[in-house]
């Protein structure tokens, strides 16, 4: 994966002024673009569309200091089909238009070419299980929210305030199936996994594939396969959020397996009455690599 994700960084070079074709290279690679892109973002710290314009403007801030061409010849040769589109990317990545960077030879925010490489410190403790699933379905109450990476989600924790304490129950007594009890789902992820970008979250719990969803809820199909189980505990969603990050960074470098596409699961096992700890499992839908 560190061997495959340097080739991407490659190719962002060689053609930063056309249209990537990541499936392609994710295929030659005996890989998937979901996965690829996945791992990029979490690795990189930015999703590989935000590193691509980056990397074009540090390129076209350069033309653009040097003041040989005009500004829609640099947009045009840098992938862009107007100099307004050229001016808002080159504004966003360095808070200057490209005019008063051409007068001032500034601010430019150059980006690094990336380049990584693995190291595997084991800091982060993985109580890891692998379980093969057969198809089942997730039931419960769905809305559409913001990916926030770092804290808690206020869309989220405002959509599980509004259900009824009796509608927990409910809900937890229909649950027939691994994962057990009340499940916190996400799906429909932006591969790139941008911050801000909407998501389906579900709360619910799973069912078996033969028990029917009952009126009023929400469902999700999920096909059988394999999933990587993580086991976490400590203080919520902290402990959690660290070990999704320490799946990318070390989990998923040092063993034989990817993501396919799929939700992504927690389980709360065991909770403080405030939530402030908790015990969960992180289930995520993997494939051999």
């Amino acid at each position: 994966m560190i061997s495959a994700l340097n080739q991407l960084v490659d190719l962002v070079e060689e053609h930063l002024a056309e249209e990537l074709d990541v499936d392609k290279l994710a295929r030659a690679l005996g890989t998937t673009e979901y996965h690829l892109r996945r791992m990029f973002s979490s690795l990189a710290g930015m999703p590989l569309s935000e590193y691509v314009r980056r990397r074009r403007m540090t390129v076209a801030a350069a033309d653009v200091v040097r003041g040989k061409e005009d500004l829609l010849g640099i947009a045009v040769r840098h992938g862009y089909g107007s100099s307004e589109a050229f001016g808002r990317a080159f504004r966003a990545v360095h808070g200057a238009s490209a005019s008063d960077v051409r007068r001032n030879g500034g601010p430019l925010r150059t980006q690094p070419q990336l380049r990584f490489r693995l190291t595997v410190e084991g800091s982060i403790p993985m109580d890891t299980r692998l379980v093969d699933r057969p198809a089942f379905r997730l039931a419960g109450h769905a809305t559409r929210v913001p990916l926030i990476h770092q804290g808690v989600n206020p869309h989220i924790q405002e959509h599980i305030a509004a259900l009824s304490p009796e509608e927990h129950l409910r809900l937890k007594a229909l649950s027939d199936t691994e994962p057990k009890g009340l499940l916190q789902v996400t799906d429909d992820l932006d591969p790139d996994g941008r911050e801000g970008s909407e998501l389906t979250y579900l709360h619910g719990v799973a069912l078996s594939r033969d028990t029917p969803v009952p009126d009023g809820l929400d469902a999700i199909e999920v096909p059988p396969g394999m999933w990587a189980v993580f086991r976490t505990c400590g203080p919520h969603p902290q402990a959690l959020q660290t070990t999704w990050a320490a799946t990318a960074t070390e989990w998923f470098p040092s063993n034989p397996w990817r993501l396919r596409s799929g939700p992504s699961v927690v389980a709360v096992l065991e909770r403080a009455d405030d939530f402030s700890t908790a015990t969960c499992e992180l289930w995520l839908p993997v494939e051999p690599a």
